[in-house]
């Protein structure tokens, strides 16, 4: 949680921004935050296979259907109890 306490005020200024530069950094700091969130929130994955391997949160994050990758990230979010504005914030 500390890293994504560190990675906020960086997504916040870079979503203040309008420029093209500003939303691109903005959504690459976005998807940083969602990684930490599933590596920290997700204990395992039982039954799946990515790229003949058992699937970890960092091999869902990276290769994984994004679909699923999404459902368990609302699901950890959900646990969390976090809406999106607490997370921005």
């Amino acid at each position: 949680m500390r890293r994504v306490r560190a990675i906020a005020p960086k997504l916040e200024f870079f979503q203040a921004g309008t420029s093209e530069q500003d939303k691109i950094d903005a959504g690459v700091l976005s998807a940083e935050i969602d990684d930490l969130y599933l590596e920290w929130g997700l204990q395992g994955i039982e039954g799946l296979e990515i790229d003949g391997v058992a699937a970890t949160s960092r091999t869902l994050a990276e290769r994984g259907p994004e679909e699923l990758f999404r459902e368990a990230l609302l699901l950890v979010k959900a646990v969390c109890r976090l809406s999106e504005a607490e997370i921005k914030n």
